[in-house]
């Protein structure tokens, strides 16, 4: 059994609590990440996903829930010497390249900001060759170390944005839709890159996205989210072969195909959130319909779901 890294349990992120203009981001998730995996969180804009990259991480105190990172609850945590341990083990990759440099700081400052507050270096020499080793690591060379982020592309300034990440040598990296930014000739180039880090450094991943076929290229398995929720969670493959919840076989049908005749003749499905009006009584909940398959789902429609997954 592959050991558990970080455990979701419950997870609530909802903003103006109390007010009118409530709104449930995260509503009640529970997932398990295991060590050296790339797990895939898919969804379409607004559905949570981000929100819970950010409660993992501590950018917003979680409503309600735990996140346990190797068996310590990462919101329970208190003193700052046991936050900046945790730091140092869990970063995050942002989504736009752009916005997430400081324009003021050359690139060696911004990639080393990490080594300063961890004191990872002893000296200027020490911390200039961490520097120039890790750009190297993300495919650029030691000249773009004095360079400021506005003489990158958006390809070259996210990683950067990697570089800045490994930093700190961190076990967990959380990348929030990293490559939506970019051409997608560049995507391809970024997500080679981030998969050979992980094979060499021994990363774990949660990857969120909303492009399915670049979720399915790296991921080892996917959990899709709509409105707060996660309706499903399996293997990459077995998600793409056999989705089960509605929702799951809705975004998948809106893949595009690269065959103009096949793509004339695509039925896409469209998904009524109404079929899904549970009676209040009814317990609604991950299940699992076969063998690590998971669709949240009533008693009633597990039965049904289970009828149709193609063994």
């Amino acid at each position: 059994m592959a050991e558990k890294l970080l455990q979701i349990k419950n997870l609530k992120q909802h903003f103006n609590v109390g007010r009118p203009n409530m709104v449930k981001a995260v509503d009640g998730i529970t997932f398990d990440i295991y060590k050296g995996e790339t797990l895939g969180l898919v969804g379409e804009s607004g559905c949570g996903k981000s929100t819970t990259g950010r409660t993992i991480i501590r950018l917003y105190d979680a409503t309600d829930g735990e996140v346990l990172f190797e068996n310590e609850n990462v919101h329970g945590k208190k003193s700052a010497k046991e936050l900046k341990k945790f730091n140092r083990k869990m970063q995050m990759i942002f989504q736009d390249p752009y916005a997430s440099l400081n324009p003021r700081m050359t690139v060696a400052d911004i990639i080393a900001e990490g080594i300063d507050i961890h004191g990872l270096a002893k000296s200027k020499k020490e911390r200039m060759e961490k520097v120039y080793e890790l750009l190297e690591t993300v495919g650029l060379n030691k000249e773009h170390a004095n360079r400021y982020p506005h003489e990158f592309s958006g390809g070259q300034r996210q990683r950067i944005g990697i570089a800045r990440a490994l930093a700190v040598d961190p076990e967990f990296i959380i990348a929030d839709e990293p490559i939506s930014a970019l051409d997608v000739s560049i995507q391809a180039q970024v997500v080679n890159l981030m998969k050979k880090l992980q094979r060499e450094k021994g990363l774990t991943y949660l990857f969120i996205a909303h492009d399915l076929s670049m979720v399915k290229y790296i991921s080892d398995r996917i959990g899709v989210m709509y409105f707060g929720k996660l309706v499903e969670l399996a293997s990459a493959e077995d998600l793409y072969n056999n989705p089960i919840h509605p929702y799951t076989q809705s975004l998948l049908s809106a893949i595009p195909l690269p065959d103009p005749e096949s793509e004339r003749t695509r039925k896409r499905k469209s998904y009524d959130p109404a079929i899904h009006n549970y009676a209040s009584d009814e317990k609604v909940e991950m299940r699992e319909v076969a063998p690590g398959h998971y669709v949240y789902c009533s008693e009633k429609e597990l039965k049904q779901y289970q009828a149709q997954y193609k063994h």
